[in-house]
């Protein structure tokens, strides 16, 4: 199973691995959400969408629909 960005728990950090840009708005990677990138879930949204993230510095939120196209690898500190 591809563990997604859709995956992640609060406090959870994790590196991306894939960005599938054909479903990611160029925004998103303009703003840091590539490969390689250390990504961390701040906080979510009642009923989980949309998910508000730490990713190398900038804050985004970004919508669960989008997250699932993000491949991660979940850090074990």
């Amino acid at each position: 199973m591809q563990v997604t960005l859709a995956h992640l728990k609060r406090g959870e950090r994790a590196i991306i691995t894939d960005v599938s840009s054909i479903y990611i708005p160029l925004k998103l990677l303009e703003m840091g959400c590539l490969p390689g990138n250390e990504v961390e879930l701040v906080q979510m949204a009642p009923f989980a969408d949309p998910m508000y993230l730490n990713i190398n510095g900038t804050h985004l939120a970004i919508r669960k629909e989008t997250a699932i196209h993000i491949l991660i690898d979940i850090t074990h500190e």
